[in-house]
């Protein structure tokens, strides 16, 4: 009997010896697969100053997060606009292979392929959550790494989202849509050309250039961002009416930009590794200004900062208009076509959802507040 016991003991010893030791030959093989894993040093143009610690931070988010994510073998830095390149010039020295990364909105890049708007925002279009939910789970994050990879050599992935934003500083109250004839306003994308087709005299402008041009008088109007940023920017001091919703931008994506060349010589971990931070930017960037504009709201309206509303009439015309610059898109580019009509069907889906569960919700609650 006490033999028995003792090889019975003796067997399981055995086994367990063998299973740690192959845990430990299996930890070590992983162990040894980072250690020959490339030291990487890559620099990353970006289309904002480094003062604008929450769009500028999204990439630093990214940074850090795929330097953690690869025990500090893989580490990318973050430049401001101008420095590697023109804050609007991003995705060309992507494209071009002259720096292998970059953070930027794809709407700025319309005027190479109107369909780069779907990666950042259209007017009239989706709020964050539901532009998450068209990128992840609605074929849209697919449908534009299609795209930049056919036409800019590169392949994109969302890294932050702005929430819905402001309708933009202007020098004189805008009371109905003729009031924004002749009007010079700087606001980009998809977004200013509906502007343009109700009258106003667009200019694209980097975020630094802004506060000047509003200062001198070059402009009589302007939009960036919502109120944290807006303040940084100093543009309350340069125009008193601040309008809202900005509805052009009603939930705008940054995104990671990559040269494709660059990202087809990653091993796969980091690859997997740039998929995780870019996620979690995404993530971070909308918490942090829903946490911060209302606060700098309240600021910006104790220094005698007006804020207004848009009319019904001017959403109305607006609204209108930007349907009608789809269409025309859509007649003459297969590529927004494509992407339009998938987007456009997810679109009023996710609004007739949205106004059951939350709109009525937001009805409800909102209806309480004080003015």
């Amino acid at each position: 009997m006490k033999r028995q016991q003792f090889l019975q003991t003796a067997i399981a010893s055995t086994g367990m010896s063998a299973a740690l030791a192959a845990c430990r030959s299996t930890a070590g093989a992983s162990g040894s697969n980072v250690t020959y894993l490339p030291t990487l040093n890559w620099q990353m143009a970006t289309s904002w100053p480094k003062a604008l610690d929450t769009i500028f931070g999204g990439a630093k988010t990214f940074a850090a997060r795929v330097a953690a994510l690869t025990g500090g073998k893989f580490k990318i830095t973050p430049r401001p606009s101008g420095e590697l390149a023109p804050p609007l010039d991003v995705l060309n020295v992507v494209s071009q292979g002259a720096v292998p990364c970059g953070y930027t909105a794809a709407y700025f890049y319309v005027g190479k392929s109107p369909a780069t708007a779907f990666g950042t925002a259209l007017p009239f279009g989706l709020n964050a959550q539901q532009q998450n939910a068209w990128l992840y789970e609605g074929g849209g994050l697919q449908k534009l790494q299609d795209l930049y990879a056919r036409k800019f050599s590169a392949i994109q992935f969302p890294a932050g989202n702005t929430g819905t934003q402001m309708g933009g500083w202007f020098r004189k109250e805008i009371s109905q849509l003729s009031d924004l004839q002749g009007l010079n306003m700087r606001i980009p994308g998809l977004g200013g050309q509906v502007m343009g087709k109700l009258g106003v005299t667009v200019q694209s402008l980097a975020g630094g250039e802004i506060f000047q041009a509003l200062q001198t008088g070059a402009l009589d109007a302007a939009e960036w961002a919502g109120p944290y940023d807006d303040e940084k920017l100093g543009l309350q001091k340069t125009a008193k009416y601040y309008y809202y919703p900005g509805w052009w931008e009603p939930g705008a994506t940054l995104e990671v930009q990559i040269n494709l060349n660059e990202w087809k010589k990653l091993p796969i971990e980091y690859q997997a590794a740039i998929k995780t931070a870019a996620f979690e930017a995404n993530t971070i960037m909308l918490a942090r200004y829903d946490a911060r504009n209302n606060e700098a709201l309240g600021r910006l309206l104790q220094e005698g900062v007006q804020l207004r509303s848009y009319s019904n009439e001017i959403l109305a015309a607006a609204e209108q208009a930007s349907f009608e610059l789809f269409d025309e898109f859509a007649a003459k580019d297969a590529d927004f076509k494509s992407i339009f009509t998938d987007w456009k069907q997810f679109r009023d889906r996710v609004y007739a959802w949205n106004n059951i569960n939350e709109g009525s919700f937001a009805r409800y609650s909102y209806s309480k507040l004080k003015s």
